[in-house]
């Protein structure tokens, strides 16, 4: 098999923790449906089908300085900026210790401020321009770092997309706005979505590069991210990269989508599989070895165990802590 990442400028090291983050991120989805099934948590949004997307992006970022602004499903972008296996998994059992919210929010509204992940919210596509004003601050105080956002095919279609998008257009901003097109959003098909063909359609709309690529491919992912990082810190302006995709689960562990897809549709998507597809590419070129393997499964097992057994056992939030960080902490005048 050619060696694409060797031709990249990639090491092996890189592709294998490449491969490793995809497969934690996999691992941790599985393990919380089955905590959820099971009664311990309550609610699971899942990235299944997604991680090389994920992935790859997070991979061609500055790591130490940029801005990322992930949706619900991103497990596999905050695994790489530095969230750990125990802080997801506080997160999910919404105990104080969760690093996101102190348990406040719902799984998959991420949020880390000294990994420079910025906190998202229920109501779809907010984070767009979150990410642009970021991205303006940037620019306004001549920073190198650039903003990362990420989002799903329906969220496209809200307001706050186009909006963000054209901000960002008009005043060449360093912005990457990254569509991860998983073909449902909920139980509507991109078909009944979109009045254009493509998502990435929409960029030349706004002045900036639109690109439609394979995104059960981590190496292409890292490629157009890369070059769109490298454009927005020589001050060329946002990039919009749609990476196709598709979700191997339900839309989060309250839906059912038989009512709205068939069980051969997702088999046949199952063929091409993240997971299966880049394992056979870091086996057949030789990155990852049978024992290696074998190694990293047991690592990752024996992770994900000992971060679930702590966030079980860690403490619920204090009832009085919901009012933290809600109003400001003034001091009255003769109470000290």
């Amino acid at each position: 098999m050619e060696n694409r990442h060797k031709n990249m400028g990639l090491s092996d090291e890189t592709v294998l923790a490449m491969y490793e983050t995809m497969l934690l991120a996999r691992r941790i989805d599985e393990r919380m449906w089955l905590l959820n099934r099971s009664g311990k948590i309550p609610f699971v949004v899942s990235g299944q089908g997604q991680e090389a997307a994920q992935v790859g992006a997070a991979f061609a970022l500055d790591r130490s300085q940029d801005y990322i602004l992930p949706y619900y499903r991103d497990t596999g972008i905050v695994l790489a900026f530095g969230m750990t296996v125990k802080e997801l998994m506080l997160f999910v059992f919404a105990k104080a210790e969760d690093p996101n919210s102190g348990g406040r929010q719902m799984p998959g509204h991420y949020g880390q401020k000294k990994n420079r992940i910025v906190t998202n919210s229920s109501p779809v596509t907010t984070q767009v321009p979150h990410a642009v004003g970021i991205a303006l601050a940037a620019k306004m105080e001549k920073k190198d770092c650039i903003s990362f956002v990420t989002f799903g095919e329906g969220s496209s279609n809200q307001g706050d997309f186009h909006e963000g998008a054209n901000f960002a257009g008009v005043h060449k901003l360093p912005v990457i706005l990254m569509c991860e097109n998983n073909q449902y959003a909920i139980s509507v098909p991109a078909d009944k979505q979109l009045g254009s063909a493509k998502v990435s359609d929409r960029a030349i709309g706004y002045g900036m590069p639109g690109y439609r690529i394979n995104g059960n491919d981590p190496l292409e992912v890292y490629q157009y991210v890369k070059e769109a990082a490298d454009r927005a810190r020589r001050g060329e302006g946002p990039t919009l990269i749609e990476t196709m995709m598709y979700r191997l689960t339900p839309h989060t562990s309250d839906d059912d989508d038989r009512s709205y897809r068939t069980a051969e549709e997702v088999e046949k998507a199952k063929l091409e599989d993240p997971m299966i597809t880049f394992r056979t590419y870091v086996k057949e070129t030789g990155v990852l070895t049978d024992d290696r393997e074998q190694q990293m499964e047991r690592d990752i097992e024996q992770l994900i165990n000992e971060a679930t057994d702590y966030a079980e056992q860690a403490p619920y939030a204090k009832p009085e802590q919901a009012l933290d960080f809600v109003y400001a902490e003034t001091e009255q005048e003769g109470t000290r």
